[in-house]
C-alpha cells in the first residue's frame, strides 16, 4: 500500500478538493432523505485503496453500465447509460486522455463538464469516494474495478451542492445537463376527465400525451428513452414509487403466427431484474416466437435487464422521457420527424418583479413579460424551449420532501412556466389587440418544470414569443432556445411595443360611472354566453364636433367592489354605436372595437386606447353569468391632442375565449 496522500511512483501530494471536502457537508444538505442514516459511517477512499487495478472503464463495455447504490439517483443513472451509447457525448462530459491510476502523471484529480444555462461548465474533483467498509456506498459500475460512474456521480453532486441533492430528480434534467440538448416528457397515464382534456386548437399537448411509439421510430436507435413509475405496477415485483428505468432497445419481432409483437429491452439501474411479466426468462410470451429468435433476444440480456412487450410497457409505466439524438456535428435530430435541426439560437433573460414579471394571460400585466422576435426565413420545423434556472436557496434542497409528497418537490424550486407565440404580419403592430387573439402556438399549460418545449412547423414570417410564469411578480432567470431545420433568427425586444399611441402631456377629462351586476338581471357574463347583452351599458361620445376628425386617446378602468379573497374574473368591451342605434342589437351582431380581456381575477383592469370620433358604449362583465357585484368605471379622455396616425388598421374580429391556465404538477 502506498503512503496516503502521495502519487504513485512520485513524492507529489495527491489533489484534495477543498471546495467539496470529504466531510458530511458534501454528503448531506438538510438531512431529510434516507441516506441520513449513513451519518458517521462513511469513509472516503481513493480507487486504488478499494481495488488492485482501478480504471475508468472496463475492457468489457457491457460492464460499464451504472449500478445504483444507496442514493436515490436512478434518474441521473438513466442519463449516464445514454452516454455509453454515444462516445462523442461521453468525451464531452469526461474528456479523454486524463491520467489514471498507474500513470506517472496521475495526481488524484479528474475533470468533468456539465451543460448549464447555455454553456459547458468544468467541474474538477478529487477521486476520494464515499465508502462503507471500504466499498462504494453510492453508484458504481457493474465491473468492480471501473470507476467512471462513481466519479461522474461525485462531480454531479458537487455541481448540485451535495450528494443528498441527487436523491430525487427528473431524467430530462440530467439528460440536458449531460448533453446540452433537449428532452421531452410524455405521460402514459390516464388523460383525465373530458374537461381536463380540452385544449386550445393550436396546442400540441394532447398529441404529446397520447404517445405512440411509432412517432419515435425514425430515431429509436439514437434517442434516449427512459420510463418511470410513480407506484408499483402489476408487472414489477419490487420496484417502489418514483423509479426510473432506461430503454436499451426496442424492435418488432415476428411471431410464429405471422403477426408481430413489439418488444422493449429495459435496464433497471438497481442492477437486478425486477420484472414478472410474460417475457421473463421462462415467460409465456416466448412460446409465440421462433426458438432461434428467442435464444438471440435472451442472449442480449445483461444483469438487471428484461424484455417486455409494448402493451405491458404502456400499461405498467406512468411516463417516459425522450432525449433528442445529437449528431457528431452537434446538431439535434427531431424526435417527431427525424429531421436535422441545423440552426440554433439562444438568449438569456429574466422575469423581474414590478418590471417584467407579468404573469399568465389571466393577468392584465401579461404584456409586460419579456418578448422575443423569432424570424422564420423559410418553412421548416421549429422547436422553442423555455429553460428556467432553479431557485437558489440555502436551506431547501431538491430532495427534502418525502416520497408521498414528491409531486410538490418541483414547486419549491421552479416557477410554473409556459410559452405562447403569435404570428405578426409586420413589426409595427398593436400589442394589446394582438394579445386578445389566440396564439398560433403555445405549450398550453403553465407547468412546474425546469424546461417546456414548443414544437411546430412554421411558415416564413415574424413571430412574437412570450415566456411567462403563472403568477405575476414571480422572479426567475431563464434561457430561450430555438432549434430549427430552416434558417431562423432570434432577438429580444429591447422595449415593449406600445399598445396604442399615448402621450402624458395635455389635459384629460375624467368621468365616472357606477353600476352593479345583479344575478338574474344584469349579470350577463362574457361574450361566450348569449346573455352577454344583459350587462350594464355606459354610453360616451368622442369629438362630437363635426370639425374634429382626429382620434382621441382614452383610458378606461374597471374596479370591482369585492374583497381580494373573493374576486370575480372581470373585463370589458367597447362597442361603436351608430347614432340612434340599439346597443343590444349591436352587441348581438357586431364585434367590439376594443376589449380588455381575458377576464382576470383582480380588483382592477384597465385599457389605454385610441378611438376615432363617434358614439361608443362600455360593457363591463364578469366571465361567468350571474356573478353579483358592484363596480366603478373611470373614463379619461384627452382633449386638444395632436393628430397621431394609428400604426395599424383594426384587425379581424375578436372572438373571446377563456384563458384560465391549468397548472400541471
Amino acid at each position: 500500500m502506498k503512503e496516503e496522500g502521495k502519487a504513485e511512483g512520485s513524492g507529489a501530494a495527491l489533489f484534495e478538493d477543498l471546495d467539496f471536502p470529504c466531510e458530511e457537508t458534501s454528503l448531506f444538505s438538510d438531512c431529510s432523505t434516507p441516506i441520513t442514516r449513513l451519518k458517521g459511517n462513511v469513509t472516503w477512499e481513493r480507487p486504488q485503496d478499494i481495488c488492485q487495478s482501478p480504471a475508468l472503464f472496463p475492457t468489457n463495455i457491457s460492464l460499464a453500465h451504472a449500478k445504483q447504490g444507496l442514493l436515490g439517483d436512478c434518474w441521473f443513472l438513466c442519463a449516464c447509460t445514454f452516454l455509453i451509447k454515444n462516445q462523442q457525448l461521453l468525451n464531452k462530459v469526461l474528456p479523454p486522455g486524463q491520467p489514471q491510476w498507474g500513470d506517472s502523471r496521475y495526481r488524484g484529480s479528474f475533470q468533468f463538464h456539465f451543460w448549464q444555462q447555455g454553456h459547458w461548465t468544468e467541474v474538477t474533483i478529487d477521486d476520494r469516494l464515499p465508502c462503507i467498509n471500504s466499498a462504494l456506498c453510492f453508484s458504481r459500475c457493474h465491473s468492480p474495478s471501473a470507476f467512471w460512474v462513481a466519479l461522474l456521480e461525485k462531480a454531479y453532486a458537487k455541481f448540485h451542492g451535495s450528494y443528498e441533492q441527487l436523491w430525487a430528480g427528473q431524467v430530462s434534467e440530467a439528460l440536458v445537463d449531460l448533453t446540452g440538448g433537449l428532452a421531452e416528457h410524455w405521460s402514459l397515464g390516464d388523460l383525465g376527465s373530458e374537461e381536463g382534456q380540452q385544449t386550445e386548437q393550436d396546442s400540441g399537448q394532447m398529441r404529446r400525451k397520447k404517445l405512440d411509439l411509432n412517432l419515435l421510430y425514425a430515431v429509436k436507435d439514437d434517442c434516449a428513452l427512459s420510463c418511470s413509475t410513480h407506484s408499483t405496477p402489476g408487472g414489477v415485483s419490487e420496484v417502489g414509487q418514483y423509479h426510473a428505468l432506461i430503454v436499451m432497445e426496442w424492435l418488432d419481432v415476428k411471431k410464429v403466427s405471422g403477426s408481430e409483437v413489439r418488444l422493449l429491452r429495459i435496464r433497471n439501474p438497481w442492477g437486478r431484474c425486477c420484472w414478472g411479466g410474460d417475457w421473463i426468462w421462462s415467460g409465456a410470451g416466448w412460446s409465440s416466437v421462433d426458438p432461434v429468435c428467442t435464444s438471440d433476444l435472451q442472449s442480449r440480456l445483461a444483469e438487471g435487464e428484461f424484455w417486455l412487450d409494448e402493451a405491458e410497457f404502456l400499461s405498467h409505466f406512468d411516463d417516459i422521457t425522450v432525449g433528442y439524438p445529437i449528431t457528431e456535428e452537434g446538431h439535434l435530430r427531431s424526435i417527431y420527424t427525424g429531421n436535422l435541426l441545423t440552426h440554433h439560437h439562444q438568449l438569456a433573460a429574466r422575469w423581474v418583479k414590478g418590471h417584467s414579471a407579468g404573469g399568465s394571460r389571466n393577468s392584465s400585466s401579461y404584456s409586460s413579460n419579456p418578448k422575443f422576435w423569432l424570424k422564420v426565413c423559410e418553412r421548416g420545423e421549429v422547436l422553442v424551449s423555455l429553460l428556467q434556472r432553479r431557485k437558489q436557496t440555502n436551506a431547501e434542497k431538491y430532495a427534502q420532501m418525502p416520497h408521498d409528497n414528491s409531486k410538490n418537490i418541483k414547486h419549491q424550486h421552479y416557477q410554473a412556466i409556459a410559452l405562447h407565440m403569435w404570428k405578426v404580419e409586420k413589426k409595427r403592430f398593436n400589442l394589446s389587440r394582438m394579445l386578445n387573439k389566440p396564439p398560433c402556438a403555445s405549450t398550453h399549460c403553465h407547468a412546474y418544470e425546469r424546461e417546456v418545449v414548443l414544437h411546430r412547423q412554421l411558415e416564413p414570417g415574424h413571430y412574437l414569443v412570450i415566456p411567462s410564469t403563472y403568477q405575476p411578480g414571480a422572479e426567475a432567470r431563464f434561457l430561450i432556445r430555438v432549434f430549427s431545420s430552416s434558417s431562423t433568427a432570434l432577438s429580444a425586444l429591447k422595449s415593449s411595443a406600445p399598445s396604442l399611441p399615448l402621450t402624458t402631456d395635455g389635459e384629460w377629462e375624467t368621468s365616472y360611472f357606477r353600476g352593479s351586476w345583479v344575478e338574474g338581471s344584469t349579470a350577463g357574463g362574457s361574450r361566450n354566453f348569449l346573455s352577454h347583452w344583459q350587462n350594464p351599458c355606459f354610453p360616451f361620445t368622442l369629438n362630437d364636433e363635426p370639425a374634429l376628425t382626429s382620434a382621441v386617446n382614452v383610458k378606461i378602468a374597471l374596479h370591482q367592489s369585492r374583497p381580494e379573497t373573493d374576486l370575480h374574473p372581470i373585463g370589458f368591451h367597447i362597442y361603436k354605436v351608430p347614432e340612434g342605434g340599439s346597443i343590444q342589437a349591436i352587441m348581438k351582431k357586431e364585434d367590439p372595437v376594443a376589449s380588455c380581456i381575458p377576464h382576470c381575477y383582480t380588483q382592477d383592469v384597465s385599457l389605454d386606447c385610441s378611438l376615432p370620433p363617434g358614439f361608443y358604449t362600455i360593457v363591463p362583465s364578469t366571465y361567468q353569468p350571474d356573478c353579483s357585484a358592484n363596480f366603478t368605471i373611470s373614463l379619461a379622455r384627452r382633449i386638444h391632442r395632436k393628430v397621431v396616425k394609428s400604426h395599424e388598421r383594426l384587425g379581424r374580429s375578436i372572438q373571446e375565449v377563456s384563458h384560465i391556465s391549468v397548472m400541471q404538477n
